[in-house]
């Protein structure tokens, strides 16, 4: 029982913790503070949300944010999250990470018949790295619905500028217009704008948040405008055509290549799977795999049955990286 009460003590401080900080970070920061997320900075900009923040005394929790965020090590998780446009700070994703992975340890020890401290392992690998997928699907979902919704935000972009608008006028009217995630995007670059930046570096802050191929030459032709001049409107126009068939043979492209992309998922996980449920039924006949015992690969050190699980390991994950690049095409 050592194991669970020490488990359960950390996952408890852990959530302790947490909502302390939570209490805490419900005081603001002053107007200042804010206005520097904005003017001058070289990285990410997040906007805060209406409300996210009272008057009322320091916020700890965006105190450790910026601490984490600051250093190099932590600067691509914010970034993730940014672009995912999840409402996480880097302190609170790494204590999911941390949660997640007690949990996933708790389960696999607990879990099977008789406790297994290799189970207990694996699991917390594979819980730490929930938080992480999600944080990647979110994004990848974010991205493509961008992509997706780019085509008709550069006709609403050309039929403003064609009316009178100006650059930033236009989008205004996106941001007013469109659904998310464009909405979102466009009422960024449009507020960092008022707080002093000036629209390239804004557009730059929004390509980070949005890494998309299709976004950098609309930037880069808002950028070549505002420099040399030009009809913004007739290049945008000509922007949104090639978007949308791109986006049409990307749709097509992935229709097409659904089926091998879902098969390769499933052979892949199957074997996983099989071999887990198998070894919650019988661990005994299962564990002869790992236990040091002849035959050996290397005399009272390596058994074959470590050969043979990291042979199907390298063979599934080599399966699986085939299949993926087999059906990735691009466009």
């Amino acid at each position: 029982m050592t194991p669970l009460i020490i488990i359960l003590g950390l996952a408890g401080f852990l959530l302790i913790a947490g909502a302390a900080v939570a209490l805490v970070a419900s005081g603001g920061k002053q107007d200042v503070d804010r206005l520097e997320q904005f003017v001058g900075t070289t990285t990410v900009v997040d906007i805060p949300e209406e409300g996210e923040s009272k008057p009322g005394g320091p916020d700890v929790a965006d105190r450790m944010d910026r601490a984490l965020s600051g250093r190099n090590f932590f600067q691509p998780t914010k970034e993730k999250i940014s672009k995912a446009d999840v409402k996480l700070r880097v302190a609170e994703y790494l204590a999911l990470m941390v949660i997640f992975a007690l949990i996933g340890a708790a389960l696999g020890y607990f879990l099977p018949q008789e406790n297994s401290r290799l189970l207990a392992v694996v699991g917390f690998l594979v819980g730490s790295r929930v938080p992480p997928i999600y944080i990647n699907m979110a994004a990848s979902r974010r991205m493509q619905a961008f992509d997706s919704q780019l085509s008709d935000t550069l006709n609403l972009w050309v039929n403003a500028l064609r009316s009178g608008y100006s650059v930033l006028q236009a989008m205004e009217a996106i941001a007013t217009e469109l659904p998310p995630p464009v909405s979102v995007e466009f009422e960024r670059v449009v507020q960092e704008v008022r707080l002093g930046l000036s629209v390239a570096q804004a557009l730059d802050n929004m390509y980070r948040r949005v890494p998309s191929e299709d976004l950098d030459l609309v930037i880069t032709a808002v950028n070549i405008q505002r420099e040399v001049g030009g009809n913004l409107a007739e290049v945008l126009d000509n922007i949104s055509f090639t978007i949308r068939e791109r986006v049409r043979i990307k749709g097509e492209i992935r229709t097409l290549t659904a089926q091998g992309r879902i098969s390769g998922t499933i052979i892949s996980l199957l074997p996983v799977v099989l071999g887990f449920i198998l070894y919650l039924i019988n661990p005994g006949y299962v564990s002869e795999l790992w236990v040091k015992e002849a035959p050996w690969i290397w005399p009272n050190v390596i058994p074959c049955g470590y050969l043979m699980i990291g042979t199907s390991l390298i063979m599934i994950a080599s399966g699986w990286f085939a299949i993926r690049k087999i059906v990735s095409i691009e466009v």
